[in-house]
């Protein structure tokens, strides 16, 4: 276990970008936002960022490759460039999580090696949540905000903050540190898990539970007759899926340059009409079907492909974005099935 004064966190992050690129969360207006540390940026008082930390492994947009026309001769240019390493200091337990989730997508035959290229330079060090936001409900699934997993977990005790290497790369990363930390007891940690447990179970959404959905079969939550009346209010604007840590549905476009064409993914939302529309058209022609979708996908579909592990990280953006004020938590409540 290691430490440091927050007074010194300046010290922390210096060393840290003097050998990798190094992001932290900070304010930019009213939100907190991850961006490249530079002298001087301090580290934001919010308990989560406005978008999530995927966006390091899988960006709104990204250019796959170049294609140009020379005469009758068609030239493939990749690219891709080999990543640097990075550090991601301020990741909170619900977004560590989605990345367990988003690495069953993308690192499973066939592997997307644009999203393996990024996770293997990237080093995380987690933060605990000493007082989470009323909208969280990460242990629902089972994510202990108290000691989130990471390659480095830290936690803020006062006016210090702790550190400890969980992997190899956490472990590698401690080592370059050298004298910027010092040695130090674990008791103050045991101290701030125990606090954050506390205010945890008095969350208004404490006792939020998804294993109703489990004890029904997949043709049963499909035809729930509730869908109709959920989706009603529902303006599709997508905001969920931008938000969403886990969300990970894109589109293949291209774009024409003049002298030639770029070929680049970007974001795509399920909550769209225009959303895996096809020769024949959109299988999902109504708001209710394309509504039912992205719900039954986090807590039904996923799972039953994923040994058991819902789609959903309980991190509450959400809860906090939409503006019709219809979240993952009100559908489950709504189609909960009693054991």
């Amino acid at each position: 276990m290691k430490k440091i004064s927050m007074s010194q966190i300046d010290s922390l992050f210096k060393a840290i970008a003097e050998n990798e690129a190094l992001y932290i969360p900070t304010d930019k207006g009213d939100i907190a936002e991850f961006a490249k540390y530079e002298d001087g940026m301090t580290l934001t008082e919010k308990y989560n960022t406005n978008r999530s930390a995927k966006d390091f492994f899988f960006p709104q947009t990204e250019n796959l490759y170049d294609i140009r026309m020379n005469g009758l001769k068609l030239e493939i240019k990749d690219t891709r460039k080999e990543c640097e390493d990075f550090v991601v200091f301020g990741v909170r337990g619900c977004d560590v999580r989605a990345f367990d989730i988003l690495d069953r997508v993308f690192l499973v035959d066939p592997i997307d090696t644009y999203y393996k290229n990024r996770r293997s330079h990237a080093t995380i060090i987690s933060l605990a949540c000493n007082r989470p936001e009323e909208t969280c409900f990460c242990n629902a699934f089972g994510i202990d905000a108290s000691d989130p997993n990471g390659d480095i977990t830290a936690w803020k005790h006062g006016d210090t903050l702790y550190m400890d290497a969980k992997t190899e790369k956490g472990e590698a990363l401690i080592a370059k540190l050298g004298t910027v930390l010092e040695d130090a007891d674990t008791a103050p940690v045991e101290e701030v898990k125990s606090a954050v447990k506390t205010v945890m179970s008095k969350l208004p959404l404490a006792n939020t539970s998804f294993e109703g959905m489990k004890q029904s079969d997949l043709l049963a939550h499909f035809k729930n007759e509730k869908w109709a009346g959920l989706s009603e209010s529902c303006i599709g604007c997508g905001t969920c899926t931008f938000v969403c840590p886990t969300c990970q549905c894109y589109d293949i476009r291209e774009f024409d340059t003049g002298n030639g064409v770029k070929k680049f993914r970007c974001w795509d939302s399920c909550m769209y009409s225009d959303f895996t529309k096809m020769a024949h058209g959109n299988p999902r022609t109504s708001q209710l079907e394309r509504f039912r979708q992205r719900f039954m996908h986090k807590l039904v579909y996923y799972p039953d492909n994923n040994d058991g592990i819902f789609g959903c990280v309980g991190c509450g953006r959400c809860i906090a974005k939409c503006p019709i004020s219809m979240n993952i938590v009100k559908v489950e409540k709504a189609l909960e099935v009693e054991a």
